[in-house]
């Protein structure tokens, strides 16, 4: 192959390609330029990716602790086994606490119900239903009366008496606001600088016993007894006296650990609470204290009314059902003698009630008002229930229905009892459901002014047993639609059989009635008095 000059070839190529051979230096020049240009833009790329990885990771991993936390209750397969082990509970645990972390949380309709049309769409069938219910009522009345009768005679007499709630209340707030705390302050003053903090300890411990007792407990069940309050009236006062005893014994329970831990410190007074700190726990929507709690910036009082005027809205509801669905079915069947097929007719006659109070009783109470008081408050942990409808076990029911009351009865009942009886979480579990099946008696039995332990036992025998066969492990739709099913029945049963007697209470009184009188249902005698 001849030589040829490479000055002749470049020449000849660059001239093929238009380009003139001065220009190759500036060409390699913008080249190597622009590759320098595309390295550091890929060098910020890669630095701007890593960041928001990084954040993404953060955020994701923060809520996946908030949500472990807040799941910590879930049992497998008991309602109040923890998921979490042992030593993972404790790391994320608040020091000398029972264990609750309180995180700023929001319901689930708040998050994500409300802002789906389709949910807004049954909710708006509710309010239509309400409508209904007030206009067939209004045009019953005005055919029977020959008038509009618009003076709701049953809220009337169910909120009776109420100056004499108002002043009972008084008394019990204002007791429960400097007894608990200036016990607390007194035994904590010897306790760090007595020569016998035992002694100390079981003389003081009895005195916040005692006014547990007596006065939280006896003087207002005396007054509500002795006067006859009717039941909204004593729902008020009992339901206000469960309440302010489960909130003096989790301040107790909660403060007394951290004197203890720090008796040889000499800045022990730095870890007592303030009394602003126990006078806003007395208000906020928890039965958890904390001496501070997360709180958002500001109140939408407009939000407030809103909420306290659905309350007042679910209260007409409730009217309704009552007047409609309730008085004129047990009004005549309480006569009747009693028998299997008229108990059967009165149950299921009964469900449709009982779900709409169940509904009435959840969306008044555990949304609006506990909200409603949030909202006032700045109060961030407004995670009061889950989505317990979704549940396919009664396990998972019992833990997302009340939130409130579930985590009290967790850390301060079952896990306080492991304490005693390690490793004995059945035991644990049977203790937790008969506390709560008493105090729901209890309730229902002073409000009421009878005893019929109908709740009870379908807490004890129907509760535990489907607490154990509809566990965690059961999945599907299936098992959502036997838990509803079981629910609605249960309603049923409830105000069919409370209904009956409270009828057969007035149509069969007893003028001097023994100790076994009280405990016999009149119902299951009356047709023979």
């Amino acid at each position: 192959m001849p030589f040829r000059n490479p000055l002749l070839f470049i020449s000849c190529s660059s001239s093929q390609s238009n380009i003139c051979p001065c220009d190759m230096p500036r060409l390699v020049e913008q080249i190597i330029s622009k590759k320098l240009q595309l390295k550091r833009r890929a060098e910020h790329l890669k630095l701007d990716l890593m960041k928001e990885l990084d954040s993404q990771v953060s955020e994701f991993m923060d809520g996946l602790i908030e949500e472990s936390v807040s799941l910590e209750s879930a049992p497998v397969p008991a309602a109040f086994s923890p998921l979490l082990s042992e030593k993972e509970r404790n790391k994320l645990r608040l020091p000398n606490s029972a264990g609750c972390v309180v995180n700023r949380r929001v319901s689930a309709s708040h998050s994500e119900l409300f802002e789906v049309n389709h949910i807004r769409t049954i909710y708006h069938m509710f309010i239509a239903l309400l409508v209904l219910f007030i206009f067939s009522t209004l045009v019953v009345d005005f055919i029977d009366e020959g008038r509009l009768v618009l003076d709701f005679d049953l809220l009337v007499y169910a909120f009776g008496q109420f100056p004499l709630v108002v002043s009972t209340w008084m008394c019990m707030f204002l007791s429960m606001l400097v007894v608990p705390f200036a016990l607390f302050h007194v035994w904590a003053g010897h306790y760090t600088s007595s020569g016998h903090p035992i002694v100390w300890s079981v003389l003081v411990g009895s005195v916040f016993l005692l006014y547990q007792v007596y006065g939280l407990g006896i003087l207002p069940t005396s007054v509500v007894l002795k006067n006859g309050l009717p039941p909204a009236s004593c729902f008020i006062i009992i339901m206000e006296q469960v309440r302010l005893m489960m909130k003096a014994h989790s301040f107790v329970r909660e403060n007394v650990p951290k004197v203890v831990a720090s008796r040889n410190d000499k800045n022990y007074s730095l870890i007592l609470p303030h009394f602003s700190q126990y006078l806003y726990f007395l208000f906020a929507p928890t039965l958890i204290y904390r001496d501070n709690y997360p709180r958002n910036p500001h109140i939408r009082w407009g939000y407030v009314g809103t909420k306290f005027s659905q309350v007042l809205g679910c209260l007409f509801y409730a009217y309704y059902v009552f007047v409609r669905l309730c008085i004129p079915q047990f009004r005549s069947i309480s006569m009747q003698l009693f028998d299997l097929r008229a108990m059967v007719l009165c149950v299921f006659n009964s469900i449709l009630p009982g779900a709409l109070v169940l509904f009435l009783a959840f969306f008044a109470f555990l949304h609006c008002w506990l909200n409603a008081f949030a909202e006032m408050l700045r109060f961030g942990d407004r995670m009061f229930y889950k989505d317990w409808w979704n549940s396919t076990s009664f396990a998972n029911y019992y833990r997302t229905w009340n939130v409130v009351v579930h985590d009290w009865l967790y850390y301060y009942v079952y896990k306080d009892y492991l304490l005693v009886r390690k490793r004995f979480r059945t035991g644990a579990m049977l203790f937790v459901f008969t506390v709560s099946a008493v105090v729901h008696e209890y309730i229902l039995a002073i409000c009421f002014g009878f005893f019929y332990p109908v709740l009870f036992c379908l807490f004890m025998c129907f509760g535990m047993m489907f607490n154990f066969i509809l566990h965690d492990q059961r999945k599907g739709p299936i098992w959502n639609i036997i838990m509803w099913t079981a629910l609605f029945l249960g309603q049923g049963v409830l105000i069919c059989l409370y209904s009956q007697e409270w009828y057969a209470q007035r149509y069969c009184p007893l003028d001097e009635p023994s100790f076994l009188d009280l405990l016999k249902p009149r119902s299951w005698t009356c047709h023979q008095i």
